[in-house]
């Protein structure tokens, strides 16, 4: 992004003094998560952190100066365990990312800050951004929520979905340095792509659901994986289809729906969070 595009306000680049001035029920403090590790023989470990820092990037000239939204540092280590047999893979234990997490989002409520959002570029965050979420939820009645990137809407600025680029077996099996990831950073990082590297990564659990019907159908039952189970170079997916012109519209999209999500996460209200239940027959 050039530097002449607005960017997010860094939370860091505040004083002090100005937070007893913020306002509680429109303030939102955003927390990037992402992870280094590997993604295949083409892809550098900095995948997740460079997504999640080229979105937040994309997002700036969408956000209104008006929406009181501040980044807070991106988390670039996080639950890597299913990638640590591959080197160069950092990962922290989970107790560890519980704790660190909700350390920070403690401090974020000192600050008087309520509102949340833990912003995610790793699959295998999911679960332990919810444990987190309902904690702060639930010790510090924060207005917390968590996304990623890749659930987010996805649309052009004709408003024509983007996921319709890529075919569905990429899409349910494609998740790891495959064409999506690839074609991000080839848009973001193409010097630290290794395109003569980049193939086509078939996945076992494409043969697991031609011969499972539940156990293969990606719904029912979740494996206990590690990458090299998937494929044993560490990528799964077609990244030799990846291409930087659809990279850039997949950052540009994702910043454009991490606006509008932060806008409304500003407007949502405080009240949203109910203190008692009704306990009246």
């Amino acid at each position: 992004m050039p530097d002449s595009l607005p960017v997010l306000r860094r939370w860091a680049d505040l004083c002090t003094t100005d937070f007893p001035s913020l306002d509680p029920e429109r303030s939102v403090a955003l927390l990037p998560v992402a992870a280094i590790e590997q993604h295949g023989p083409h892809l550098p470990l900095s995948v997740d952190a460079d997504l999640v820092d080229g979105v937040l990037a994309a997002a700036g000239p969408h956000l209104p100066a008006t929406c009181p939204a501040y980044v807070l540092p991106t988390q670039s280590v996080g639950l890597s365990p299913e990638h640590q047999r591959f080197p160069g893979t950092l990962t922290l234990r989970p107790e560890t990312v519980l704790r660190l997490w909700t350390d920070i989002g403690e401090s974020v409520a000192r600050a008087g800050v309520r509102k949340l959002l833990i912003f995610n570029s790793h699959g295998g965050h999911a679960g332990i951004m919810d444990l987190v979420a309902r904690d702060l939820r639930t010790r510090l009645d924060m207005l917390v929520y968590s996304a990623s990137w890749f659930n987010l809407p996805l649309l052009d600025e004709q408003g024509h979905d983007l996921n319709t680029r890529f075919s569905a077996a990429e899409h349910r099996f494609g998740i790891h340095a495959g064409q999506v990831e690839t074609s991000m950073m080839l848009a973001l990082k193409p010097e630290l792509v290794r395109m003569d590297r980049a193939r086509d990564f078939p996945s076992t659990s494409q043969q697991r659901a031609a011969q499972y019907p539940i156990l293969g159908n990606g719904r029912s039952a979740k494996l206990a994986w590690q990458m090299q189970d998937y494929h044993p170079q560490g990528a799964v997916g077609n990244a030799a289809l990846a291409d930087a012109a659809t990279g850039r519209a997949l950052v540009e999209a994702a910043g454009r729906s991490l606006a509008q999500l932060l806008q409304e996460l500003s407007e949502l209200p405080l009240s949203t969070l109910v203190d008692l239940p009704d306990l009246q027959p």
